[in-house]
């Protein structure tokens, strides 16, 4: 049986016929096979994208197998890449010199198809078991700090309707960020960030932006500054000095709704557009930011705008996850496209359940790619 987990694997041998016969068995086994003549020819793919696991032949001219691992144990985003060396050596000191450059194992020109499958689908599934082991750690940690980067519900505000939704993809935590701030019976303020990586590793860093935010905002606050402009360039200022989160960049989209002047200002760092839909009109509008992506420089240039909300009045903010979605062949991303098929759902009375039936991962040929996240505010 064929386990559900990632299946990417990195081929690299200078033999083309040995390339051909191993992407041919492997991807009759569900395996997605990038292939590599030479050690520099791998390390350039390396830079494009990365495997789950590598499969990489010991005697080959100029580099070799052990040069190749050599070269990823001092590059700290490929060190820890999961690492078979393939070989027709069964010599135990060189089985040695391989374990020791943290080589998984050796897998013998010669092997079984069947063996071979069943060591690297055995290899990948104790990784995943490895992964999802560190993150329910990491989630344990986060619920006894009290520490959510996604909250359980929306805030009740008198005279608007509030809601969200998130999926997280491959159900890891990753670096979609949601936050509500209700600041008293005037004032709430609305986050929705989305920090540059995937999955965990991205997750981890949402708290650091959140402490930043909150802060920013309760400050602010007590200064009697409620421009979201300000806000938003103290919050990036205090990202760039801190040293920790030097080059972790992240999109924000900052909202503030005040009930009493029936209007939501808003600023953004990098977002995408939100999308408002005028009742009265019956017209559609997107409303883009120019500010720069938090941590990408210390000035942000960043704006606001002031929105009057009226009666059925909405508006819908979101992620790239939303927009960014794999067919059978390509990845592709359309912010129009994904706006024109909500649009005519826009102002009806159950619009948001209606804009979520639309964004189902589930439709054939739309995969999701990343975390995806929405907020919908609406003035009653």
């Amino acid at each position: 049986m064929i386990e559900n987990f990632s299946k990417k694997i990195l081929l690299v041998d200078d033999s083309r016929i040995q390339l051909m016969i191993m992407e041919e068995a492997l991807s009759q086994h569900g395996y997605q096979c990038i292939k590599a003549n030479s050690g520099s020819e791998a390390l350039s793919l390396l830079q494009k994208e990365q495997p789950d696991v590598i499969l990489s032949d010991v005697e080959m001219p100029g580099m070799s197998g052990f040069d190749f691992k050599e070269k990823l144990m001092n590059t700290p985003s490929l060190k820890n890449i999961p690492f078979l060396f393939l070989t027709s050596y069964s010599d135990r000191e060189v089985m040695m010199q391989g374990l020791d450059l943290k080589a998984i194992d050796y897998i013998v020109k010669g092997t079984p198809i069947p063996v071979i499958i069943s060591k690297l689908n055995n290899l990948l599934q104790t990784v995943k078991q490895q992964h999802s082991l560190s993150i329910e750690e990491l989630k344990k940690a986060a619920e006894s700090l009290n520490i959510k980067s996604i909250p359980e519900r929306a805030p009740v505000i008198e005279g608007f309707q509030v809601d969200f939704w998130h999926r997280a993809f491959e159900n890891y935590p990753g670096g979609d960020f949601i936050d509500f701030i209700k600041v008293d019976e005037r004032y709430t303020f609305i986050i929705m960030g989305d920090i540059m990586g995937k999955k965990w590793k991205a997750w981890f860093f949402t708290f650091c932006f959140l402490s930043y935010i909150r802060s920013a905002v309760r400050f602010c606050i007590y200064d009697n500054n409620t421009s979201t402009a300000v806000i938003l360039q103290k919050i990036n200022m205090l990202v760039s000095l801190d040293n920790a989160l030097e080059n972790i960049l992240s999109s924000l989209s900052l909202l503030m709704i005040d009930r009493k002047e029936n209007k939501v200002v808003y600023s953004g760092a990098g977002d995408l557009p939100v999308l408002l839909y005028t009742a009265k009109t019956g017209e559609f509008t997107k409303l883009q930011s120019g500010g720069l992506l938090l941590g990408l420089q210390s000035e942000g240039l960043y704006d606001e705008t002031t929105i009057d909300m009226n009666s059925g009045d909405q508006l819908l903010l979101f992620t790239d996850g939303i927009i960014d979605y794999c067919d059978q062949i390509h990845h592709k991303s359309n912010y129009n496209a994904f706006t024109e098929s909500v649009s005519p759902v826009l102002g009806k009375a159950n619009s948001f359940d209606l804009v979520k039936k639309l964004v189902s991962f589930t439709q054939p040929g739309r995969a999701q790619l990343d975390d995806a996240s929405m907020i919908f505010i609406q003035k009653d």
